[in-house]
């Protein structure tokens, strides 16, 4: 589309004047007031006018040429939901005038077009962000389209960027307008009657130069690394009369700084600290201080509630969430749009407390685990701390708990300290035999391999699990004391390596298939104990984030990991004995 030059009635709209009935009916909303604000910004811009029959066009063809492609909704009619409608009205309705060259005469001439060229949709999961963003890219690009045009998708990664780019492809195939002019392909859409190409990008910042969007597609912009391949393609915009740039997101980690920048751009934006006349901002999210339970609160921060996400399934999600330090995190930014931290306390105490078998069972643990199968990990202290190593029973026909029986040692110097400056009861621990005191001021891994060596006698270890790093002398002195190597296993600490186990540790002390035998220095482990999330909210034992010892948990995770590893991923045994 290259423009309009019908003369704009000036003034349009003041403020005062009544609002069209799609506005109106959500006025007063505190979840619409990005719509009110928008609507007042454009009207206020110079020759400003709203073309309500391009509007009223658009709608009306959108549910004839889109069809919804996933699950109950696949092959039903796109029909736009309000706040869709809204977002889409003030996108092609609202215009200006600029002036420009006239590429035929070189005269200067005035056209209008839309003021809006960009578009910022911050909306929790579920609620059917990605086919609207795809909906709305296929409508710049092919139906409101130009000679030429070039579409460009981008996320995160080239992975991610195929998600809307794959919704696209499925609503042209759906769709008897489209289909019949569009050919798609793994990478690439071609529009044969405008020669326009729409293009999936790699996450890579460098090689976006040189291209000329009319239409960008940008998904999950919490999760960008850098705002390099945005500001490459929006320089590339330059000849483009009314380019469009539509970027969404829900709220993620607060240490993404390009993703809070954004954030905190849109909500300046939006407030008018920015000036950005250009810019559709939307958003849909609960305050950070409401309640998180409040059914009220899910309907503001979730339009589509009801269609998708349904109600039930938000329920859901909230009773698994009570008393969940995590899954109340995840509750908070996937279905709230709340930013969270990198960070969070782990463990309810109420169910951890609820995970044994006797107030002293870790006591007796080693004599009725006697000769049972089981899977091991330490967790060595790196010079003064402590050092962890545990054993995990899975459940057997008559007894469905999974047993965890822990062993730790500290350095003589190191606990005299500890005494003295905390508050922390380690003597009365050693005094339980709860906790072993080796001499000097390191653990001595002697010490350590004497007590691994015991397991493989009393019980049945099918795999031990450690760090690689500090851990060769340990595993090198196992070896040459018998130990097979077939049965040690590196546990890297990583997310890729431990978030899966952490998982299911934390699945365990939930629903109480986990016995940890009330051991006092595991439970101060277990309170203190600290998640790190990454960019997709995968988490795992967080030492550097806990305010204290946490060994006995991440060799209880470890311990897990080699548990559930499948056969097919345990690393073959290295030889390390020269």
């Amino acid at each position: 589309m290259t423009g309009q030059a019908a003369p704009a009635p000036s003034p349009w709209w003041r403020d005062g004047d009544p609002l069209p009935h799609w506005l109106a009916q959500v006025e007063g909303d505190p979840a619409y007031g990005w719509a009110i604000g928008a609507w007042k910004k454009a009207a206020a811009q110079p020759g400003a006018w709203f073309d309500h029959v391009k509007a009223d066009k658009v709608v009306e063809l959108w549910p004839t040429i889109f069809r919804l492609t996933d699950d109950r909704f696949a092959g039903v009619p796109f029909r736009l939901n309000i706040w869709q409608e809204i977002i889409v009205r003030l996108l092609f309705g609202w215009k200006h005038p600029i002036q420009i060259t006239d590429a035929m005469t070189g005269a200067d001439i005035e056209v209008h077009v839309r003021i809006f060229q960009i578009l910022r949709l911050w909306i929790p999961r579920k609620n059917g962000k990605s086919e609207f963003l795809a909906a709305l890219a296929l409508m710049f690009w092919a139906i409101e389209g130009v000679q030429g045009g070039q579409g460009f998708v981008f996320a995160r990664d080239e992975t991610q960027a195929e998600i809307p780019f794959a919704k696209m492809k499925a609503m042209v195939s759906h769709s008897e307008v489209l289909s019949s002019d569009i050919q798609a392909h793994t990478s690439h859409m071609w529009l044969k009657p405008l020669s326009s190409s729409f293009v999936l990008l790699t996450g890579a910042d460098q090689g976006k130069h040189g291209k000329s969007p009319s239409v960008t597609l940008g998904d999950e912009m919490h999760e960008w690394k850098s705002r390099k391949i945005e500001n490459d393609l929006r320089q590339g915009q330059g000849a483009r009369l009314q380019p469009i740039a539509l970027f969404a997101s829900t709220a993620g980690l607060k240490t993404n700084l390009t993703g809070v920048e954004i954030w905190e751009e849109s909500e300046q934006i939006l407030d008018g600290s920015i000036d950005d006349p250009s810019t559709l901002v939307v958003i849909f999210a609960a305050p950070e201080e409401s309640d998180w339970e409040d059914e009220a609160v899910w309907r503001s921060a979730n339009p589509s509630l009801g269609l998708s996400p349904t109600l039930q399934f938000l329920r859901s999600e909230a009773r698994l969430a009570k008393g969940n330090p995590v899954k109340e995190a995840h509750f908070r930014c996937y279905h709230l749009n709340q930013w969270v931290d990198d960070h969070t306390l782990w463990l309810n105490m109420k169910k951890w407390d609820a995970c044994q078998d006797g107030r002293e069972g870790w006591m007796t643990m080693a004599e009725r685990m006697a000769g049972r199968r089981c899977f091991g990990a330490w967790d060595l202290s790196s010079k003064r701390d402590i050092t962890a190593l545990v054993w995990l029973f899975p459940p057997i026909e008559d007894d469905p708990w999974w047993h965890m029986l822990s062993r730790f040692w500290i350095p003589e110097a190191s606990l005299a300290l500890r005494v003295k400056e905390s508050k922390v009861p380690f003597d009365r621990w050693v005094a339980q035999g709860a906790l072993n005191v080796t001499p000097g001021d390191v653990v001595d891994q002697d010490y350590v391999m004497r007590e691994i060596k015991q397991g493989f006698n009393d019980f049945d270890p099918e795999l031990l699990g450690y760090d690689p790093w500090g851990s060769l002398k340990l595993v090198t002195d196992l070896q040459k004391e018998g130990v097979p190597v077939e049965r040690l296993m590196e546990v890297r600490q990583g997310i890729h390596s431990m978030g899966e186990a952490t998982k299911e540790f934390e699945a365990d002390v939930y629903s109480g298939r986990l016995d940890h035998g009330g051991h006092p220095l595991l439970r101060y482990m277990a309170r203190n104990t600290m998640v790190r999330f990454d960019e997709n909210l995968n988490y795992m034992p967080a030492k550097k984030r806990s305010k204290d010892k946490i060994d006995g948990i991440v060799a209880g995770v470890m311990a897990k990991a080699v548990a559930i590893a499948p056969e097919d991923q345990v690393p073959e045994p290295e030889i390390i004995i020269l």
